[in-house]
């Protein structure tokens, strides 16, 4: 699936940037993830590095509509929180995330008249995953063949499905963004991601029964559904199915922090030329 959204985006690249007017887009930030290792609001621990490319097209002096590809990671640990029942479980994950989306630019001032206009967009987006994390031997492990939650699993008081690694989101968020000259603009931008999924993270609801993961997974998923049997201090002992694990009210999200360059495939009629000494973003001062 990650092949064919790389596939499928710069097809679409190539095809759209043969019409004007276009720009060329190539964003740098960073990532987070919230969810039920993380649930502070917004925080910057833990962020990884993001990286985008993509075209944007220029419906009116206003609406803008983008496609862009990012890649990026998330990760979390139980070991930063502070709440002793977390730390107890022991839990983390990290994952590779390729995200492919068609977002909506609303500008809330005219970017032909102002040198720095605040926007809002939103869209849709899908994104490939795939959690794992690192046994106590440090092996490299994915969770989601291992039904941690009892995912796929028979014979148990509640059958739950796998979770797919490829889900649909809704992105939206807001910025401010500034001219350079008449061919190249700059962008800072907040953009969330509302998902519809718990499972970015492996975890979503309650433990599974140990006996009935240990004989349909094995004694790894059973190592790894619960790993505070591993700290030195206090370690505890796998919980009886159904104690929660997480908290399934809730889905998981992640955020980007961008700052995105945007490159004109050409300039303007001479009838809509931008005023050069008047549009560019204000000089420092020295």
């Amino acid at each position: 699936m990650k092949n064919f959204l790389l596939v499928s985006f710069f097809f679409l690249l190539h095809t759209i940037t043969q019409a004007q007017p276009w720009s060329l887009a190539v964003s740098l930030g960073t990532a987070n993830y919230q969810g039920d290792i993380v649930d502070q609001p917004y925080t910057f621990d833990n962020s990884r590095f993001a990286i985008g490319f993509g075209a944007e097209y220029n419906v009116s002096t206003r609406i803008n509509l983008k496609a862009m590809l990012h890649i990026t990671s998330l990760t979390a640990d139980d070991k930063d929180n502070i709440k002793p029942y977390l730390l107890g479980r022991n839990l983390n994950f990290t994952t590779n995330l390729t995200e492919l989306g068609i977002t909506a630019h609303y500008d809330l001032l005219n970017f032909d008249t102002h040198n720095i206009v605040p926007y809002v967009f939103g869209g849709i987006a899908i994104f490939h995953f795939n959690p794992f994390t690192y046994d106590s031997l440090g092996a490299k492990t994915y969770l989601q063949p291992l039904s941690t939650e009892g995912q796929g699993l028979t014979g148990i008081a509640t059958e739950v499905k796998p979770y797919s690694l490829t889900q649909w989101s809704i992105p939206f968020g807001g910025g401010f963004k500034c001219r350079i000259n008449e061919m190249v603009s700059i962008s800072l931008e907040l953009g969330l991601r509302k998902l519809f999924s718990d499972y970015i993270d492996d975890l979503s609801s309650t433990y599974v029964d140990k006996a009935a993961l240990l004989a349909q997974r094995g004694p790894k998923a059973v190592s790894l559904a619960y790993r505070g049997d591993e700290l030195k201090t206090n370690p505890g002992t796998y919980p009886a199915g159904g104690t929660v694990r997480g908290g399934a009210k809730s889905k998981d999200w992640y955020y980007f922090t961008l700052l995105t360059a945007s490159f004109r495939l050409s300039a303007k009629n001479s009838t809509n030329r931008f005023n050069r000494s008047s549009l560019k973003c204000p000089a420092r001062n020295f």
